[in-house]
């Protein structure tokens, strides 16, 4: 798989050089709770946006409802694709350019005492099997770099959280989830994280 062009927005600027995609990646961390990391996110989103567009954050509406994909509008007319993620006191989000699509996801490491039960109700019996396979030391991480890549991959398609289903309609979805392409993000240690983006 090719190397994903991101630029990383953090401390007020593009902390690399400009890449050729229109895929830009945000990241806040060190707040002290989730209602001001939402309000933090959500202001470096717009800055970044404002540098990425070359617009005024004012020509810039931040718009969805909780539980909505969030969007931006323009007033140029584009609408620009945005997906958030929260955990801990690291918050991510991704922006979109070009009006595709995007899903991004992040997930402290962490043991999860019921892990089994949870892969194989959300995650399908073929990832739960590759789970327990895993060396415990390591079952941490795999699980959350498994959760975070589905999670990346649902926000991009913009569907829900679901159980997984032994029935053609649930092979369908997963089959759908499967062809995003899903990398992933170079995040701080204790933490793993995923972009999706659909296959072209």
């Amino acid at each position: 798989m090719d190397a994903l062009p991101v630029r990383w927005w953090a401390d007020g600027a593009f902390t690399d050089a400009p890449a050729s995609g229109p895929v830009h990646v945000v990241g806040v961390r060190n707040q002290p709770d989730r209602a001001t990391a939402r309000r933090t996110i959500r202001a470096a989103l717009l800055d970044a946006l404002a540098a990425s567009a070359g617009l005024p954050p004012a020509r810039i509406r931040l718009c969805g409802a909780p539980g909505e994909a969030p969007y931006a509008l323009l007033d140029d007319g584009r609408r620009i694709n945005l997906s958030i993620s929260h955990d801990g006191d690291l918050s991510v989000a991704a922006l979109r350019l070009d009006g595709g699509a995007v899903g991004i996801d992040l997930m402290r490491v962490a043991d999860i005492p019921d892990w089994q039960a949870v892969a194989r109700d959300y995650l399908g019996p073929a990832c739960a099997a590759a789970l327990a396979r895993v060396p415990a030391p390591a079952r941490a991480a795999a699980f959350a770099r498994a959760w975070s890549g589905r999670e990346a991959r649902l926000k991009c398609l913009g569907q829900p959280l679901a159980e997984w289903r032994a029935d053609e309609a649930g092979e369908a979805r997963f089959a759908r989830l499967a062809a995003s392409a899903c990398w992933p993000l170079a995040v701080p240690e204790g933490y793993v994280g995923s972009l999706a983006l659909p296959q072209d």
